[in-house]
């Protein structure tokens, strides 16, 4: 086993890197699926919002709410296109920062609910207000943060922490030994 293997914070031996492709893309997929769950649920049924304006705000975000709003079912699906695009970019901040930081990896329920509080606090008050959107015009309602901030911490961030744990669990069985042998680990070893 390489130093690249493993790493270790000097408390017994932690898990392996979780694989890319396992983190981006089925994290993106996964949790674009949730969140997009969470916008109908949430915004349509509960909040009243029609259908195709929900995706067509996501839209709005590239082209402007006036020009995604008068784009039907087009700038709908331009809208859900986006926000899987946006969820793997999510996806792949969270697999960046678990090579740096493997206490993601170590601990992914608390690391997986705070990235997912981040990421939705990223996305309203960094990416948003840059965007053909702009910054809000009315504040934001307390009841709707909080159901949109717990949402994101629970249907964004815990899936992805998990995932990528599960994938670095499953990285850490299949690797090449110094010698070029392949090993394998025990579970206890992990």
């Amino acid at each position: 086993m390489s130093e690249n293997d493993f790493e270790n914070s000097g408390d017994g031996p932690s898990f392996a890197r979780p694989r890319a492709f396992d983190t981006i893309l089925y994290g993106g997929l996964l949790v674009g699926i949730l969140d997009l769950l969470f916008a109908f649920t949430f915004y349509g049924l509960i909040l009243g919002a029609k259908p195709l304006r929900i995706f067509q705000s996501v839209a709005a975000g590239l082209l402007g709410r006036t020009a995604a709003y008068e784009g039907g079912i087009r700038t709908f699906l331009l809208g859900i296109l986006l926000h899987f695009i946006v969820a793997t970019c999510i996806a792949t901040v969270y697999y960046l920062a678990s090579r740096i930081l493997p206490v993601l990896i170590r601990h992914p329920f608390v690391s997986g609910l705070l990235y997912g509080m981040i990421a939705y606090l990223g996305m309203n008050y960094l990416v948003v207000p840059l965007s053909a959107i702009g910054r809000r015009s009315t504040p934001l309602r307390i009841p709707i943060f909080l159901t949109e901030i717990i949402g994101h911490a629970f249907l964004v961030g815990l899936p992805l922490g998990l995932l990528a744990r599960r994938s670095a669990k499953k990285n850490g069985h299949e690797f090449r030994n110094s010698a070029g042998a392949e090993t394998s680990l025990n579970p206890s070893d992990i």
